[in-house]
Formats: C-alpha cells, structure tokens, sequence
C-alpha cells in the first residue's frame, strides 16, 4: 500500500457569500496521520470533501504525489473515504460491501477473496463474511466501512468523524484500534472530528479550524502545551482564562494582575513588558485544591471555596469560586477530598501558567 503525499495551496470554497473555507495552505506528508479539528461549521469536512475530488475549490490547487488534481473525478484520485454514517449496502453481506469496490475495478474472483478476507482480518470481522449490517453493532459496522476502503488499496485514508455514532466506551476502544491499524499499515491518513480528545490521541499533527481558516498547525503537544490564540486555547482541551495586565517582569518571571483583582505569576519571557494586555491560560489539570495553610511560597496561591466535587474513581473534578471567577481543578489519585463548601486555597504552579498578547 503506498502512502500518499498531498499540498493544499491556498484553497478557498464559498457557498454564496460565506467562505466555507479560505487561503487553507497545508502539506500532509507520507504516512502521517493528519487531523483537521474544529467546531461544527467550521469548514473541515469542506475540505476533506475537496481533497476527495467531491467538491471543486473555488480557488487554488491540491496537489497529490507532485500533481495537481483539481481536474481528476473521485474515482480517478485513489483515495478511500470512510463517512460518518458508514454507507454501507444493507441488501448485501459484509463480504459483499467490502467486495463492492474491487468488483467495479474489475478484480477477479480468487484476488477478490483474498483481498476481502484479509482486509477483514486486519479490522477484527474474520467470520462475519456472511452477516449483513442489521446484524452488526456500530463498532462493526463501523470497521466494515474501513475494511471496504482498505481493500482498494488507496494511496491516502480520508475519514469524515467516523466515530461520532458510538458510544463513548466504543470510540474509546475504536480509537485505540484505528490508531494500531494506520501505524500498522502506514497510510496517509487525513481525519476531521471535532473531538479534541480523539484528535490529540490519533494524530501525528493538528490543524485547529475555525471560520474556514487553519488557526494553528502542529503536533498535538504543540497545540496542547503552546496554543497561540485565546481560540486554541480554549477549544482545544479544557483551560481556565484569565485576563489581565502585566505588572512587574523581573528575575525570571511576571507578575500579571487580572480584571478580577487576581495576582498570579508565570515564568517571563523575552517579548513581554509591564503594562501589556495578556490572556493567561491554565490546564485544570496543573491546578490542585489544598488545604489553606501550608502551600509553598514558590506557587500561585488564591484562597477560593469549592463549589462543586466530582469524585469520578482515580480522579476528582473540582469547581472553585474565587473572587466570582469559577476555577476548574483536575486531580488525578487525590490524597485528600475536598467537599462542597470547603474553604480552600487554589495552588499551581507559575510554569504551568501559559499567556498570550490580547487583540
């Protein structure tokens, strides 16, 4: 199976006045699995859609393997398309789906079956050959729809959110399946969800929509741990915001005061001045509620209340009140519970405080 090399250069589609997608420049290398994330609306289907030939582009090229193909139908492109709703014949047996696309190629019979059998033995279906999709669960269904694209061989794996019809425990565990599968077969892969979640799982990099236009593009630590708008940041994971102004820089650090009459510290950077406007940023997970006395003087400490405990086994999710502000804490094997109503002090670290210019 060869992987797929594709460019998108400056591609933009308009539905009337609205730009579903515009001056989008992307490079998705061999055997990376490439994920567009963004919110419903946001364009990435477009563009999946583009890519597969299904849609034209209003403006510029996509380019697969060094030649541009704006001009090739679908069925000319040798890309497989997994669709959110599966699409699968429900008058045929899972053989005869996954069979459906070496028949229209004109493949022979003995190739056939034994490219149908072991593209079955790849997804986990040995012996449902004969069952028709009523008779499957959506995690089936789901890996019939793979198994019927993977049989064709195709230079790069599009798939439109195909989890999205299962539940939790089950993406959960296709998710695990799919991520096996790709680094197993090395496919260029390119996948649109809007689940944050599955994308920072999955993915070798990361493109963040919004508004039809790529926002940022990265590896997922890179998109997690260095978003470079209030946007990502708040999209992309969970964050607690704070907005506010830089009061003293100095000796390795700032001190930034907030609109809520906060004072929190993060290491300083270079680019950053007293008086400047910032966003600061906290993952729930690098905040942790203790007990009022006793925090270190090296960490942000703001006395708050518990307004909300969510004991969920190794973890617990906490809501704390301070000032107004509602902060999120996470805390993974906790030593000590909090309760609602509890006064505590909110404790995290100043290296774990990322910010951003306001505009």
């Amino acid at each position: 199976m060869q992987a797929a090399e594709l460019r998108l250069e400056r591609i933009g589609k308009r539905y009337g006045d609205v730009w579903a997608a515009r001056g989008v420049d992307l490079t998705i290398g061999r055997g990376e699995f490439f994920t567009l994330l963004g919110p419903s609306g946001c364009g990435k289907t477009t563009l999946l859609r583009i890519i597969a030939g299904f849609v034209a582009p209003d403006e510029g090229i996509v380019v697969l393997d060094g030649e541009p193909v704006n001009s090739v139908p679908p069925w000319q492109r040798d890309l497989g398309m997994v669709f959110q709703s599966y699409a699968l014949w429900p008058h045929m047996t899972v053989f005869e789906n996954v069979a459906f696309g070496l028949r229209e190629r004109k493949v022979g019979r003995a190739e056939t079956r034994s490219r149908v059998l072991d593209a079955l033995q790849r997804v986990g279906l040995t012996g449902a050959e004969q069952r028709r999709p009523s008779e499957l669960s959506g995690g089936q269904q789901q890996r019939v729809a793979l198994a019927r694209t993977l049989v064709i061989q195709p230079r790069a794996l599009l798939l439109d959110e195909p989890l999205s019809n299962l539940d939790a425990r089950l993406r959960a565990g296709m998710c695990l399946e799919l991520l096996k599968l790709q680094r197993d077969l090395g496919i260029t892969t390119i996948y649109v969800t809007h689940d944050q979640e599955e994308a920072l799982a999955l993915s070798t990099r990361i493109a963040v929509m919004d508004a039809g236009k790529v926002i940022q593009e990265g590896s997922p630590r890179e998109i997690y741990e260095r978003p470079r708008s209030r946007f990502v940041a708040g999209f992309v994971g969970d964050s607690n915001l704070f907005f506010g102004a830089v009061t003293r820089s100095g000796g390795g650090a700032v001190e930034i005061l907030t609109d809520e009459g906060l004072t929190i510290r993060a290491a300083a950077r270079p680019d950053t001045a007293p008086g400047e406007k910032i966003i600061l940023y906290v993952r729930p997970e690098a905040v942790a509620p203790a007990a009022l006395d006793g925090v270190s003087a090296d960490l942000n400490r703001l006395p708050g209340r518990v307004t909300a405990a969510a004991y969920q086994g190794a973890s617990v999710a906490y809501e704390i009140d301070v000032q107004g502000k509602s902060i999120r804490a996470h805390v993974a094997h906790p030593k000590i519970l909090f309760e609602r109503g509890d006064e505590v002090a909110v404790v995290f670290d100043p290296k774990d405080v990322g910010y951003l210019a306001e505009k």
